[in-house]
């Protein structure tokens, strides 16, 4: 059994700052890649950017630049940094992290970020 749990969403004004938090835990041998996505009120989810564990980190071009993707292995824990923060980054962000060995994909249960212009 696995638990992923996101934490650090709010609201702010647009520039400003925010970092989110994800941890895996439960039945754990190794987490492979983890990475972060978004849903905005009536639109699809979008693919923020993914750490695989043994590669260079992916960004979405619409974050690249503003948000940094960083991890503690012995925490089981990603960061999202979001940076120069705008309108368009309102959503609810999820995290989803792979457990090696099923190679399986848990997801957590969102945080909201809110931008104000």
């Amino acid at each position: 059994q696995v638990h992923v749990v996101e934490s650090g969403g709010g609201s702010v004004q647009a520039g400003g700052s925010l970092r989110l938090s994800c941890t895996a835990s439960g039945s754990i041998l190794r987490i492979g890649a983890m990475g972060w996505y978004r849903r905005a009120p009536g639109k699809q989810r979008e693919l923020v950017g993914v750490n695989p564990s043994d590669g260079g980190t992916y960004y979405a071009d619409s974050v690249k630049g503003r948000f940094t993707i960083s991890r503690d292995n012995a925490k089981n824990t990603v960061y999202l940094l979001m940076n120069n923060l705008k309108p368009e980054d309102t959503a609810v962000y999820y995290c989803n992290a792979e457990v090696k060995g099923p190679n399986i994909n848990y997801w957590g249960q969102g945080t909201q970020v809110t931008v104000s212009a």
